[in-house]
């Protein structure tokens, strides 16, 4: 079963050259909560979320989860789970081949992972699809199956970066639905450029623009506290930019 972890991220700093990618973000996301990380193209959440999961070394500051920096915790980075912006998969393999084959990879028994496997797809709609290869899936169908692959393994923390990209009407409301399910089972950081997606899950959210953290709140105080009637125009009024540019 999966804890919620709190994650602190403390003054975390990210330089390329002269160029300030991530300037000094400090921000708490707490255990079960979805958090909705917010910013335009180059604003630097990439980078910070790529520090967050221990891909990528701050040049200062840290993260800590329950306290503790990922490389202290034994098995650490097995608390994360983790869905890009792009789809990674094994083309030639079949959905349940590869949910298997990542459980596994993370120290589940092969019946565990194969039950954990065929749990996940059922709940993602796949699981009339777990023969087929995955270079037969349709883009919305890809999407979902690496939404499950992130989750096999039943991780504390869920990073999901645009996980309603390339989904279709119906898919999108079936991966709200999914993720709206987990709210206090795990922690989850949600990046998405669909304002409506953020205030439908997030219970908070948090806007960067050039590298620093503009506001952190809940969205229904967001836009109290601007005058605004929607998230997309507190975004431009923060930024002077449109999330979806």
């Amino acid at each position: 079963m999966a804890v919620p972890i709190k994650i602190e991220c403390v003054n975390l700093t990210k330089r390329y050259g002269e160029q300030v990618a991530v300037d000094q973000v400090s921000l708490e996301v707490n255990p079960g909560e979805i958090l909705g990380f917010l910013g335009p193209n180059g604003a630097g959440k990439t980078t910070a979320i790529r520090m967050i999961c221990g891909l990528l070394k701050p040049d200062e500051g840290q993260v800590l989860f329950n306290g503790l920096p990922l490389n202290e915790i034994p098995g650490g980075k097995s608390l994360l789970g983790v869905c890009p912006q792009e789809n990674v998969h094994w083309e030639r393999l079949t959905c349940l081949e590869q949910m298997v084959f990542m459980g596994e990879m993370y120290g589940l028994s092969h019946g565990e992972s194969s039950s954990r496997s065929r749990e996940l797809l059922n709940q993602l709609g796949l699981l009339p699809q777990s023969g087929k290869q995955a270079r037969r899936l349709s883009g919305g169908m890809k999407r979902r199956l690496n939404i499950a692959l992130a989750l096999v393994h039943n991780p504390d923390v869920l990073i999901l970066d645009e996980p309603e990209a390339g989904l279709d009407p119906q898919s999108r409301v079936l991966m709200r639905e999914f993720i709206r399910a987990m709210a206090g089972s795990r922690t989850i950081i949600l990046t998405t450029h669909d304002m409506d997606e953020a205030e439908r899950l997030a219970q908070r959210v948090s806007i960067i623009d050039q590298g620093k953290i503009l506001y952190t709140d809940s969205p229904a105080n967001l836009k109290q506290s601007f005058g605004c009637d929607n998230l997309e125009d507190v975004f431009i009024r923060l930024t002077g930019k449109n999330l979806r540019t």
